[in-house]
């Protein structure tokens, strides 16, 4: 028995009475240990790493190359055994990393340690990192199994039923150690248990393939993501296989139709951005793991344009649809099926949309948006499956696009915002084709005879004259005659109509150059060849005409949270899927208010977030009645869905969406106790008795979920909080606890009136939180609101917001304790009528715990242990 043995046996016996340092003699171990020992506490100290920890398996990978992620470190020493680790896991321990992988004992063994002192080991090195770092996750992978047949390495692979007793006892005591045990060793043995020999060269370490296997198997725990690929929006029907592609060893794209080409190279480019080199070809090479697209009947219940299916199996992923657009969307989920860029999971999908016409809106009116950004949002259109781009060009603050037989329209000096900002004849046909290359059909919004101030400016003459309607036609003429698009919107709402004949005719002009048109419901006397966009609840419903659904679905009205609620909850149209009279919905994004800087509309609105919950609907289809703000806490079978759909929201977001706004934080596992209502009889400073210490032990009103928790919206009855029968005069009390490994620092959303970006709403006054006296606890000790930038500003649309919403401003930092905190959020009301019609009375509150990176070692799940 060698010296090392002899002490590590010897250490062994007091390894779990203590979690200090362990210290033994340099000469125990080799020339390269000390080398990469010495190199580790060299390296510069990191926030929220993840560390692969263990022997000379974890040393040979190549980890922030094969995640494509600097912030995986590698601490695998060749060689190495677990009182190696221990002797240096303090290092590991000081760096406070998110996550710590550790693979060890093969080594162990191979030197008779026995099988019961190497998981004392274990345990002492978890217990160590609990205790010194509470923050860091620990997963405990198993020994790897082993393959004899090699002829390498005896001393490890005549091991191979002692590993599998270790790993056993190893996977139960995963949850008294507060690990997270992975098993690797089944996935990695062939049918007989050992080693697959593909994955070896010597039956103990892994080749190239066997590090890009593994990586597949960790992929979701490295990114905090779903076992399974997160489908968004979800397929109408998907069956999952027990096989798998191997993505990295396809070499070809198999495609005959030249009408295919287009989606072909967009494949190449998905797979390009993986890192992964294909060619487009007609024909398969052998039995070389291939991808095909092929135009084939696709049978669906709807929209057949766009159906198609896919097929992934062990060595072919196969596309078909009945046109391109349906290979387009199949290429869209292919996208996220293969995210860790190594297998897709085998799987059987046929799909379709609910809603042909799913759309989302954008008003550069208002504030113009640059080329880059307007293709930042249809990349995301595209990504989701949304089909129709709405531009709103027009406004009263100025007119947008360029008609070259009138120049003053676009003249700066007509202009009130973005003064000479608009887009040119040839940035209009770009964004069209643009909008083509990815499916989508860009319609355009000359809004007439109402938001036409700029016109008026320019022209010198009111649209709806004789001589403003000469013009307007003139100009529709040229726009008829320039872009090729099928669908001209006239807006026609919010204007008092003084020529009946006016819409009329303008239709009837629009009609006679081959454009449909689109107008605003209520709104003007639009004839019934016009579709009619609905936009608030008493709009007409007559089912003659066709209608787009947009009631209730302006993200510059709602807070980010309550805005995926809604959505995902919405039935568009009052169906399930589309009909001959409503043939689907838009999105829309109004920002009213002047804003400092472009990206401000993407930050301040819910519009990414959004626009994934409005994507799941308006192609699955369904929902619910009525127009809800929160979760429904009451419903299980809604709170499952909605859970369910947060997750695969969550992990799009950590996917594709890093350096974009994203203004969403997971929330389906907040949990409120409500105790009210008390009579406050006008006093909004009263106190009551859940303020006290003992009101902990009383019953709730109710209990609720949510980030953000809608007491009383301002559109109230027609939009629902969680009071049905809400009180003027009342003071409402919230709870909730949370857990912290550590005391530590924490970050939050908290907010009490997300101002909508569309009112002219003033400015919280200094030292409050809202006009109403609300009020946040944590621990006992008072939260202080923010100190506001522009506290009591009269809102004014030429004074833009700036920090008024909780998702645009910095999250509030609080001092956690160790163990259970407590939140009591007080929630008093006066009267629901608002100072004026600018000011609604919008009963709510927000908190929320956030991921804020690099801030006192913290990295904060965003969804917390709130309870």
């Amino acid at each position: 028995m060698t010296r090392l043995t002899l002490l590590l046996m010897l250490l062994i016996s007091t390894a779990t009475a203590q979690v200090k340092p362990v210290q033994l003699a340099d000469n125990l171990f080799s020339t390269y240990y000390h080398q990469r020992v010495s190199l580790f506490k060299n390296l510069p100290y990191t926030n929220g790493d993840i560390i692969f920890l263990g022997n000379s398996i974890s040393d040979g990978g190549e980890w922030s190359e094969l995640f494509a992620d600097s912030g995986l470190k590698n601490r695998g020493i060749s060689g190495d055994v677990s009182a190696g680790v221990m002797h240096r896991i303090e290092e590991v321990a000081q760096r406070k990393p998110a996550k710590v992988f550790l693979l060890i004992g093969t080594n162990d063994l191979a030197q008779n340690i026995t099988a019961d002192s190497l998981l004392k080991n274990m345990s002492w090195i978890a217990n160590y990192l609990r205790a010194k770092s509470p923050v860091t996750q620990l997963y405990v992978q198993s020994i790897l199994p082993v393959n004899e047949q090699f002829n390498k390495f005896g001393g490890h692979t005549s091991k191979a039923e002692l590993i599998r007793k270790v790993n056993e006892q190893l996977r139960v005591n995963a949850a008294k150690q507060a690990y997270t045990y992975l098993d690797l060793h089944t996935l990695f043995s062939d049918h007989t248990g050992r080693l697959n020999a593909k994955y070896t060269n010597d039956g103990l370490h892994l080749n190239g393939d066997g590090y890009t296997f593994w990586k597949h198997l960790i992929y979701d725990k490295v990114f905090d993501l779903q076992q399974k690929p997160a489908i968004l929006p979800v397929p109408q029907q998907l069956e999952w296989k027990d096989e798998a592609f191997p993505l990295y060893q396809a070499k070809s794209i198999v495609v005959k139709d030249p009408s295919l080409k287009a989606e072909a190279v967009r494949l190449k480019q998905a797979l390009a951005r993986k890192g992964l080199a294909v060619h487009i070809t007609e024909k398969a090479v052998g039995n070389e793991p291939h991808f095909a697209l092929a135009l084939e009947k696709t049978v669906a219940p709807q929209h057949s344009d766009e159906a198609y299916t896919l097929s992934v199996n062990g060595s072919r992923v196969q596309l078909k649809a009945n046109t391109a657009h349906g290979i387009f969307n199949a290429v869209q989920t292919l996208d996220q099926l293969m995210r860790d860029g190594v297998f897709i999971p085998g799987c059987e999908i046929r799909d379709w949309p609910a809603f042909g016409w799913r759309g989302y809106m954008v008003d550069v009116g208002r504030n113009y948006q640059t080329m880059d950004m307007l293709k930042q949002q249809i990349d995301v259109m595209a990504r989701y499956k949304l089909n129709i781009f709405h531009f709103h060009l027009t406004e009263d603050i100025a007119w947008r696009l360029e008609i070259p037989r009138y120049p003053q329209l676009t003249a700066p000096e007509h202009m009130t915002r973005n003064k000479g900002a608009y887009y040119t004849v040839s940035d209009m046909q770009e964004l069209i084709q643009y909008c083509k290359d990815r499916h989508i059909t860009l319609v355009p919004e000359i809004d007439m005879p109402g938001h036409s101030a700029a016109f008026t400016r320019a022209m010198g003459v009111d649209m709806q004259s004789d001589e403003g309607l000469a013009i307007l036609k003139n100009i529709l003429s040229d726009f008829a005659d320039t872009y090729d698009v099928p669908y001209v919107h006239i807006g026609g709402d919010e204007v008092e109509i003084t020529n009946n004949k006016f819409l009329p005719q303008v239709t009837k002009w629009l009609h006679d150059r081959g454009k449909k048109t689109i107008g605003w419901d209520p709104g003007g006397n639009l004839d019934e060849a016009t579709i009619r966009q609905l936009w608030m609840k008493d709009g007409a419903v007559n089912p003659k005409s066709k209608y787009i659904e947009s009631r209730h679905l302006y993200l510059n009205h709602m807070d980010p949270l309550e805005a995926v609620n809604t959505i995902f909850s919405r039935r568009i149209g009052d169906r399930v899927k589309g009909d001959s009279s409503v043939v689907g919905a838009t999105l829309c994004l109004w920002h009213d208010r002047i804003v400092l800087r472009q990206e401000d509309v993407l930050h301040m609105n819910p519009v990414y977030p959004g626009i994934l919950a409005f994507a799941e609907r308006s192609w699955k289809g369904g929902g619910h009645d009525g127009w809800i703000t929160n979760i429904p806490a009451d419903q299980p079978g809604r709170l499952q869905e909605f859970q369910e759909f947060e997750r695969r929201l969550l992990d799009q977001q950590k996917l594709n969406f890093e350096g974009l706004p994203f203004p969403y934080a997971a929330q389906a596992g907040i949990n409120w106790k409500l105790f009210g209502p008390y009579k406050n009889k006008g006093d909004l400073k009263a106190s009551f008795t859940s303020e006290k210490k003992n009101f902990k032990n009383s019953k709730p009103a109710m209990e609720v979920i949510g980030g953000t928790v809608v007491l009383r919206h301002f559109w109230h009855p027609l939009v629902k909080g969680v009071l049905p029968d809400p009180e003027e005069n009342t003071t409402w009390y919230a709870t909730t606890q949370f857990w912290s490994d550590t005391d530590t620092t924490g970050h939050f959303w908290i907010g009490f009136q997300n101002l909508s970006r569309s009112y002219n709403s003033d400015s919280p006054a200094p030292g409050t939180w809202d006009d109403r006296g609300s009020a946040v606890y944590l621990n006992g000790q008072p939260v202080a609101p923010p100190k506001w930038r522009r506290a009591g500003q009269k809102g004014n649309s030429e004074i833009p917001l700036l920090d008024e919403g909780y998702e645009y401003r910095t999250p509030v930092a609080l001092p956690l304790r160790k163990g259970w905190n407590t939140v009591l959020v007080k929630l008093p009301a006066g009267s629901f009528k608002g100072k004026d019609w600018q000011n609604p009375t919008k009963w709510m509150f927000t908190f929320v715990p956030v991921t804020v990176e690099n801030q006192d070692n913290s990295r904060m799940d965003s969804g917390g242990s709130l309870q």
